[in-house]
């Protein structure tokens, strides 16, 4: 009798014992949602503290970016370039909607500094954001809120834009834009090298306060990319390394000798371009 109970599957008593406990699996499943919206939201949250330079090479018309910072992955975040248009670096509880709403705006013909006060004038949370910006005809410009984590500043001039947040000082981004400057005096370099040599001397100014963990640099070209089918010259982004942006300097020499055809043939921009 006691074998039957145990092995009649429509036993009652059986069926019972065997029951799964709803309210349990309810409340796991209920906890665990907390849990990921919670750390959902702390990561969005979480400030996109860095330095970025965007710039332009008049000779060549290649447009770029370069930035470092304490954050997993910054370039998927803070760079954004388009052949012939310009170059964005938004960051500091960034609104990537500057990114390619500053594309789409510089490509209609409206100078960075009036792309940027439209821009901003409409984002409620601008206090919080930083972006810098540059077109294909050179002219730059930096935002920098109220309410972005000091030391936090930019500075502009001919043909690119530095900016930084939560920083060591305001010297990061004066040795970011003297460098890039100095670098780009030098012959046989290129905008690629001009901007590592500015994120290098950020970064030995001090850089994110917090420390350094991901690094980005963006070149576009017209039909510079892979096989000449789209304008991504370079991209080499490094998501998690101890010296990032000395990572960012060794894998530029890599690309140059992986693709050394396309760094020695140098486009030459012309005037009306």
């Amino acid at each position: 009798m006691t074998l039957n109970k145990v092995l009649n599957p429509y036993n009652a008593n059986h069926c019972d014992s065997q029951k799964p406990n709803y309210t349990t699996a309810m409340h796991r499943i209920a906890l665990f949602l907390s849990v990921f919206i919670c750390v959902s939201l702390q990561a969005a949250d979480r400030p996109v503290a860095t330095y970025s330079i965007v710039a332009f090479d008049p000779a060549t018309g290649d447009l770029g970016v370069a930035v470092q910072s304490k954050f997993f992955g910054v370039g998927s975040v803070v760079p954004w370039a388009k052949a012939g248009v310009g170059a964005v670096a938004t960051q500091s509880y960034a609104n990537t909607t500057y990114g390619p709403e500053g594309l789409k705006l510089m490509a209609a013909g409206q100078a960075p500094k009036d792309v940027l006060k439209n821009l901003t004038e409409a984002d409620p949370a601008r206090a919080l954001r930083q972006v810098g910006m540059v077109d294909a005809q050179g002219r730059a410009a930096s935002f920098t809120g109220k309410r972005c984590n000091a030391w936090a500043g930019h500075k502009t001039g001919d043909h690119y834009a530095a900016q930084g947040n939560l920083l060591a000082g305001e010297k990061v981004v004066t040795d970011m834009a003297a460098a890039f400057e100095k670098a780009r005096k030098q012959p046989n370099g290129q905008l690629a090298d001009w901007l590592i040599a500015a994120v290098t001397a950020a970064e030995a100014a001090g850089g994110d306060k917090r420390g350094r963990q991901s690094a980005a640099l963006l070149v576009v070209r017209d039909k510079g990319g892979y096989a000449g089918l789209n304008d991504r010259f370079i991209d080499i982004r490094v998501d998690d390394h101890k010296t990032p942006v000395k990572e960012l300097a060794r894998l530029l020499e890599l690309h140059k000798k992986f693709y050394p055809h396309v760094h020695r043939n140098k486009p030459v921009r012309q005037p009306n371009d």
